[in-house]
């Protein structure tokens, strides 16, 4: 019997997509073919199961919950399999065995009202634990040597996934205060030129209002260190004919030293408010970002636009209507979504109509 709500072929589909995107650039293409293949397998095998289950009563969120979990172990530990060095025709037993423990392990939290949080660890601890079992049986039967048996067991593509985050995290964070301390080196753009909101003062330092070809050579300046989406995000925010004043200026060479730098840390000063702060991508901010889209448009325009998309992007809708994040859609999916319905209702609005001339 189907869940209303919970297509598996299509979620799989969407899960295997993910996959093909996801797997290391280093695998040739039936080791590709393999992680994609085999997290495809066991998602549709785990779907088809729910669904056919009627003793199981899952709705949809369950449904989704399982099943993801076995694609997301399934892609982490088929890739670690293809690095273990056990040879191929050896991989699917150990998968199998993997899969079914998940299976089993997360319909048991769910029936027993295990939270979430609990049921992952729970499942980690014996994913892991499984995996292990089954190199060790796979040693014992003489079918691999003890080196190959011990580099399998220390593969974790998961834990590699994860470090691979914390450094880009902290690539980030450096070089945001990288960019903070050039910021405390150096472009205050004046508030009545830009509109952007007032700094706090800095005594004996701010720019003379009238000394316009100063503060817009040294905006310029900045401009040029930016990269070209976010120079652009702060040319929008000047009438045309300044934007296009900066963008010749931005082009005189050596520029900079036409430029004061107490002109040049004014500037920055004031970009700092003009830039738009990079949101965290999390289920929180997703929810904010549809609640902005339904305090701003009609709930038919915004129905409109999905009523030919898939379930899960309709659940998608739906649920972050409701305040919840729907499970079955991943982050950067979410973040597609949202924007896919920003630039959808800001393409049929109506055109404003402009402002007749005073009559008489």
């Amino acid at each position: 019997m189907a869940i209303e709500g919970f297509d598996y072929k299509e979620f799989a589909q969407m899960m295997s997509s993910q996959a093909g995107e996801l797997v290391p650039k280093n695998f040739n293409d039936m080791q590709k073919d393999y992680v994609v293949k085999t997290l495809t397998n066991f998602t549709l095998l785990a779907g088809e199961a729910i669904s056919n289950d009627t003793k199981l009563n899952f709705n949809a969120d369950q449904a989704v919950f399982v099943t993801q979990i076995i694609a997301e172990w399934s892609f982490h530990k088929s890739i670690d399999l293809v690095h273990s060095g056990i040879m191929p025709e050896h991989w699917d037993g150990v998968m199998q065995k993997i899969a079914f423990t998940i299976f089993e392990i997360a319909k048991q939290a769910i029936q027993k009202n295990i939270p979430q949080d609990k049921t992952l660890q729970l499942i980690e601890h014996h994913v892991d634990k499984t995996y292990k079992e089954a190199i060790e049986d796979l040693e014992k039967r003489g079918i691999i040597s003890s080196e190959i048996s011990q580099q399998a067991a220390s593969q974790s593509n998961i834990d590699d996934m994860a470090r691979q985050v914390q450094e880009q995290e902290e690539a980030e964070r450096a070089a945001a205060e990288a960019q903070a301390q050039a910021q405390a080196q150096a472009p205050d753009i004046p508030h009545e030129t830009v509109g952007a909101p007032p700094a706090p003062a800095q005594t004996g330092t701010r720019v003379a209002a009238g000394d316009r070809p100063m503060r817009l050579k040294a905006v310029a300046m900045v401009l040029k260190l930016l990269d070209k989406k976010r120079a652009d995000e702060v040319l929008s925010q000047f009438s045309p004919e300044v934007a296009d004043e900066l963008k010749k200026l931005a082009k005189t060479p050596r520029l900079e030293e036409q430029v004061d730098l107490r002109v040049a840390k004014q500037c920055l000063e004031d970009l700092k408010f003009i830039l738009p702060k990079k949101k965290k991508l999390s289920q929180d901010n997703m929810i904010r970002e549809m609640d902005k889209i339904f305090q701003t448009h009609q709930m038919e325009d915004v129905e409109s636009i999905v009523k030919s998309e898939r379930p899960f992007v309709k659940r998608f809708v739906s649920q972050s209507y409701e305040g919840d994040y729907y499970q079955g859609v991943p982050l950067r999916v979410a973040k597609i979504l949202v924007s896919y319905m920003k630039d959808n209702l800001k393409q049929n609005e109506p055109p404003k109509n402009p402002e007749q001339p005073p009559e008489g």
